[in-house]
């Protein structure tokens, strides 16, 4: 069974490869381009009405992904190639990194090429090329993809202990939701700009009944168990995408700076207890791997299993069930009825 059966689908904000043109340089009126076509000192801008498009993506067999039936761009069940990680120097000195994902034809050649922007891109500013990696991309995208949780949340210990997610250490027994205390098996972190894809969700203290502000990464999880199934959803629990939840009153996405990102790994996919509400752990699959250390990638999947047979895995609700500005407010009613 390939990952693309186990996983739902994840988004991203793209840029197609014509919204960033060559305005000086070697490839002078050229379009953004994958690698082996791209020239440092190479100047770039993002064209006047360029918008970010959103794709959706499976996780396929080996290192590649398709196009999820669900996307609003490209076609579906085309092949992505992670092709690099471009980093571009503004006028004032300022870097931002751009992933760049190939879409594939049938035939085996490319049919697009999209720009996934780790931080706002202005347009018509000037973005020169200076840096060109093949190797990191991977792992680029991983840390989008993996669920995190933020410095200062608290976590619920096997002992009923709130202990700060900073304060963790390899070992320690963590209470989850299906399988009782359980031993953290490795602990991530990582320091990002908080922009664009990077940008953590703030969901407020009280929102979904959570005891202080909760600050995750937009792809995280939060598991909540309806009294009532006011969402539609046919079922009573189910899981939500922070992203999904932001209403720019109670549900934010926090931008500016830099933030802390934490990744709890254990045994098994788990649902743990983050300032007093239900959240996911990260969860190894093709997108999330290559944010491992190496030697912990090989045990994890030799024993992928324990992070594909979870049944609340089949619990996450559709976009469209959540394309409402109450979202947020009606999984919390539901969730106390």
């Amino acid at each position: 069974m390939t990952d693309s059966a186990l996983f739902s689908a994840f988004t991203l904000q793209v840029y197609r490869s014509a919204d960033l043109e060559v305005t000086h340089g070697a490839n002078l009126g050229d379009a953004l381009s994958f690698a082996a076509e791209l020239v440092p000192d190479d100047t770039y801008e993002l064209t006047v009405g360029a918008s970010l498009r959103r794709i959706a993506l499976r996780a396929d067999t080996g290192a590649t992904f398709r196009i999820a039936p669900t996307t609003l761009t490209g076609l579906p069940g085309a092949l992505i190639h992670l092709d690099s990680c471009l980093t571009f120097m503004s006028a004032d000195g300022g870097t931002t990194e751009v992933i760049v994902l190939v879409e594939v034809d049938a035939e085996g050649d490319v049919a697009e090429v999209y720009a996934l922007p780790l931080a706002p891109l202005v347009p018509r500013a000037p973005y020169t090329l200076v840096g060109i990696d093949r190797e990191n991309a991977r792992a680029r995208l991983a840390v989008i993809a993996c669920v995190s949780f933020t410095g200062g949340t608290q976590i619920t210990m096997a002992s009923g202990e709130q202990r700060p997610i900073e304060a963790l250490s390899v070992g320690d027994r963590v209470l989850t939701r299906d399988d009782g205390p359980q031993p953290l098996r490795w602990i991530g972190r990582t320091t990002a700009r908080a922009m664009g894809e990077m940008a953590p969700i703030l969901i407020t203290k009280g929102t979904l009944n959570n005891s202080a502000d909760l600050l995750v990464s937009p792809e995280h999880r939060l598991f909540i168990y309806q009294r009532s199934d006011a969402l539609g959803a046919g079922r009573a629990e189910v899981l939500v995408r922070a992203r999904h939840l932001v209403n720019d009153t109670t549900v934010i996405r926090r931008e500016g700076g830099f933030i802390d990102y934490y990744q709890l790994l254990f045994d098994r996919h788990q649902i743990i207890y983050a300032e007093g509400i239900a959240a996911e752990t990260m969860l190894v699959d093709t997108r999330t791997r290559a944010a491992l250390p190496p030697e912990m990638a090989e045990k994890l999947t030799q024993t992928l299993p324990g992070h594909t047979d979870r049944p609340h895995l089949q619990f996450e609700v559709s976009d469209d069930l959540l394309n409402r500005p109450d979202a947020a407010e009606v999984l919390r009613r539901a969730s106390t009825r």
